[in-house]
C-alpha cells in the first residue's frame, strides 16, 4: 500500500496525516488532534483514557480506528492511532472542550442542512450552484457541471431499475466508462490531474465534461434499448457507451491537433473566472504522437 506522508497545520499546530492511495482517504493522528483541541499536557494519556471510556460504551468508531507508523518528535517512526475524516469527526463529538465546540456546532448545522436537502432536493442544486460560484467557476462551466449531474442521475436510476447495487457495482461500471473513453481508470485520471480526495468531475474542463456526459448518456440509452439481464451485460453496455465518447474524442483530437484530456484541475486554474481552459504548450500535435 502506497502512502504519502504530509503535515497539516491545524490552528497553527501540526497534525500528522497519511494519504492512503488505495482507499483514497486521509488518516489523521488522533493524539495530535487531541493535543490541539484540549491543550492537554499529556495528550497520549488523555486519548488513552478517552479511548477506554468509549470502548466501554461500545463505541464502534474507536474499535475501527487503525494504527499506522508516523514520524514522532524524536524522528523515529512509531505506531500511532489514526482516524479517517468520518471517524475523526465522530471522536471530536466526544471531546468535552471549548475548542471542540465550534466543530460540534458546524457538524450539527451540516447535518440539519443535509436533512433539509433530502426533503427538498432543489435545495441541493441551489447549494451546489452557490458553492461552485464561491469557488470561482465560470457560469458556462457550472451549467455544464449541473447538466452532468442530471445525466449521471439518469444513468444511476437506469442501473437501479435493473437491480444493480450502489457501491462496488456502480464504481466498476463507472470505471469501465472512464477507461473506455479516456484510456484511464478513474484513479489514473485523478492521478493525472494531481487529485486525491477531490471529485474528478469537479476538476474536468468543459470538453472533458461534455465527453463524459456523452459516454454516460450513451450508456443509459443503450441500456434502455438492450434491457440487460446480467452484470456482464451491463459491463458490455458500459464499454459501448464509453466507445461512443472515445470515438468523438479521437476525431476531435485528430481535427484540432490538441489533446482533449487536460492535467488542469480546479486549483491550477481550470475554468476559473478570468483564466483560460487551455495551456499554451499543451495539446500540440507533438503531444498527440507521444
Amino acid at each position: 500500500m502506497t502512502k504519502q506522508q504530509a503535515l497539516k497545520l491545524f490552528e497553527e499546530r501540526r497534525v500528522r496525516t497519511v494519504w492512503d492511495d488505495e482507499q483514497e482517504k486521509w488518516y489523521f493522528s488522533i493524539v495530535d488532534v487531541v493535543a490541539v483541541l484540549t491543550d492537554s499536557s499529556n495528550p497520549q494519556t488523555y486519548w488513552r483514557v478517552l479511548k477506554k471510556r468509549l470502548l466501554a460504551e461500545g463505541n464502534e468508531t474507536v474499535t475501527n480506528c487503525n494504527g499506522l507508523k508516523m514520524q514522532a518528535t524524536d524522528g523515529k517512526m512509531r505506531l500511532t492511532d489514526v482516524a479517517d475524516t468520518e471517524q475523526l469527526l465522530r471522536l471530536i463529538q466526544s471531546i468535552p472542550s471549548p475548542k471542540a465546540e465550534p466543530f460540534k456546532l458546524w457538524m450539527a448545522k451540516v447535518a440539519s442542512e443535509r436533512l433539509n436537502q433530502i426533503q427538498d432536493p432543489e435545495l441541493s442544486i441551489d447549494q451546489a450552484l452557490m458553492d461552485y460560484k464561491r469557488m470561482g467557476y465560470s457560469d458556462s462551466w457550472i451549467n455544464q457541471r449541473l447538466k452532468s449531474i442530471e445525466i449521471r442521475k439518469d444513468l444511476t436510476d437506469e442501473w437501479k431499475k435493473h437491480g444493480l447495487q450502489e457501491g462496488v457495482q456502480f464504481a466498476t461500471l463507472t470505471d469501465i466508462i472512464y477507461q473506455t473513453w479516456s484510456d484511464m481508470t478513474s484513479k489514473e485520471y485523478k492521478q493525472f490531474k494531481g487529485l486525491k480526495k477531490e471529485n474528478l468531475r469537479d476538476n474536468m474542463t468543459n470538453k472533458e465534461l461534455v465527453l463524459n456526459m456523452l459516454a454516460e448518456l450513451s450508456t443509459k440509452e443503450i441500456s434502455e434499448t438492450s434491457d440487460p439481464e446480467t452484470f456482464n451485460d451491463h459491463i458490455d453496455i458500459a464499454q459501448q457507451g464509453g466507445e461512443v465518447a472515445r470515438n468523438a474524442r479521437l476525431e476531435l483530437e485528430a481535427k484540432t491537433g490538441k489533446r482533449v484530456i487536460s492535467p488542469l484541475n480546479a486549483k491550477s486554474g481550470i475554468l476559473l473566472k478570468g483564466k483560460s481552459e487551455d495551456i499554451s504548450k499543451e495539446g500540440s500535435e507533438d503531444e498527440l504522437k507521444d
